[in-house]
Order: C-alpha cells, then structure tokens, then sequence
C-alpha cells in the first residue's frame, strides 16, 4: 500500500474510532501523571500491559514493544476491527497512549537504508494519526567517526523535515529523543532550531544527557525546556565501563532534581519510565520496577509542588 492510500486508508478508520467507547471508566480516581514504556514490559500481551497500567495508578502508556514485536503498525491489536477493540480498551479504562516508540534512525548515509526508515517513519506517523496518539519518538542515532559531524547533522536535519512535513496533516508530532551521539543539548538545539517545524520537538531522556552527555539538567532544561513534549526518567550506577539500570532513587542520576526542573517549568506532559528490560533483561521483572517507580514518583512530584 502506497503512503497516500495508508493514509487514506487510516485518516477513515480513525475517524469511526473517534466514537465514545461503549465501556468507560467509572468515577476512577485522580491519577498522576505517569506513564511506563513498554520496553521494561517487552514480553507482556496487550491485554497485560493494560491490566498493569490500570491496576498500578498509570495515567499512560507509551508502546515501544508487544510481545517482543517492534513493528507496531502490523501488530494485531492496530489493524482491521482489533483497532476498534484496542481503542476501546482504553477508553473503559481512561489510559491515554501517548507515544509510539519507532526505531527509526535519520543518520544513515547509504541511500535504500535511508528509504526504509523514512517509510517506516511514514508507518508510524499513519497509525499514530488512526490511533489519536499526539507523538512518534525517532532518533538521530549514530555520528560516524568517519565522515564530517556536519554532513551528519544536515541528513538528521532533512530527514526529521521530511518527517515533521508528513506528520503535519495527521496532526501528529514527531520527537528526536536524546539518545546515543546526540544527547548534547548543544547538537539537540541546533537541531531543533534547522528544522524550524512546530510538528518537531524534544523527548528527552534525561538519563542519557546526564550519564552520556554529561551535563547538569539545569543547563540541559533551560537549553531545551521549550522543547520538551515527553519524557524518558530512569536510574542507574556505574559498572565497570558502562552502567547498570537500578530503581529510581537507588543511583546516581539526579531524577528527583529532573522532576522538580518540569513541574517548575511548567511542563504539562508524562513522566514515563523507560525500564530498559529489553536491553538488559537480567534486571529485576516489570512486575517489581513498575509499582516502585509510581511510590518514588508519588513522592517526587509532591516535592516538586506538582499540583494535579
């Protein structure tokens, strides 16, 4: 199917998804701003990602993996008459999905790998629009060693036009995350302000700016807050030469000053948990990490003022 007729295709099914859900929610209560990707949940079904989501307080979820399956757009639950029942799903339980996590990567020089992300990216803005999901996470990735920083920086730069140019119709954003060689506030600003689009902006992983980056996230936040429409919190400590995920609150990474840094600014988004399960699955279980990050979180937004 061509990118036009997907998004024919999609702009119309959404449209009768747009229907109240016949199952809602009854008098819940007030949740807190939470949200929990489902990389730290990478081999649960949907239906336990849901049940999770509810029984432990989430406000969102943002879908980075089901079943181990990154490629979203054909998972079952998002096509055909499963996309009505997944919609409904939601609705019953008031959980907003607030982010498709896609894998796409906008640094790539050689020309059909370059194509395949684009059209991947195109996927993923198609079924955020017929999901009614505001944002699409993309990466810039990769700075190769052998080739200038700037020829880098002007493919990541058109890539993430082409990308916001799609997005723009759907009434989606598309989000550079802070991630592997672009986690310097510098570089993500500069980025930001060439693509010059409202349909672009930041999801920042304040992990990575802080442990990869190496920067301090009051200068990070006063560089890229107006920016910011989601964000990655999580923890960990030094091991050896790399670092090992632990519970927020156990490590060295600043997440308590990170919080009260977007409650101060005004950020009106989700504080999601990026448990990185997927990448390092000898780490504790969803089921331990997930109900931990929503007590610190409780206790970090109080701090902060956060006020619902």
């Amino acid at each position: 199917m061509t990118a036009v007729a997907r998004r024919s295709f999609l702009t119309t099914l959404g449209a009768g998804l747009a229907a109240p859900a016949i199952l809602r929610a009854q008098s819940r209560p007030k949740r807190l701003p939470l949200c929990f990707s489902t990389y730290g949940c990478p081999k649960w079904p949907w239906r336990t990602i849901l049940d999770q989501a509810d029984r432990l307080g989430y406000a969102a979820i943002e879908i980075r993996v089901i079943e181990n399956d990154e490629d979203l757009p054909r998972r079952p639950e998002f096509t055909g008459d499963r996309m009505k029942e997944s919609r409904r799903d939601l609705d019953a339980l008031g959980i907003k999905l607030v982010n498709l996590g896609s894998g796409v990567n906008l640094h790539a020089k050689d020309p059909a790998t370059r194509s395949k992300h684009l059209d991947d990216g195109r996927r993923f803005i198609d079924l955020a629009h017929a999901l009614g999901v505001p944002y699409v996470r993309m990466f810039g990735d990769k700075i190769p060693p052998d080739e200038p920083k700037e020829d880098v920086m002007k493919r990541v730069v058109d890539g993430f036009q082409q990308m916001a140019a799609y997005a723009k119709p759907a009434g989606v954003t598309v989000l550079i995350e802070s991630h592997g060689d672009f986690t310097h506030s510098a570089d993500l600003e500069d980025i930001l302000i060439r693509v010059g689009s409202p349909q672009f902006a930041l999801l920042w992983d304040a992990h990575h700016t802080f442990a990869a980056g190496k920067e301090q996230p009051a200068g990070t936040y006063a560089k890229l807050g107006k920016w910011v429409r989601h964000t990655h919190l999580k923890d960990s400590k030094p091991e050896g030469d790399k670092r090992r995920y632990v519970f927020v609150g156990e490590g060295d990474v600043p997440v308590k000053e990170q919080v009260r840094l977007l409650v101060t600014g005004g950020y009106p988004g989700y504080y999601s948990f990026e448990w990185e399960k997927r990448g390092q699955p000898d780490i504790a279980e969803p089921e331990v990490a997930f109900p931990h990050y929503v007590k610190v979180m409780g206790e970090y937004l109080a701090a902060a003022g956060y006020k619902a």
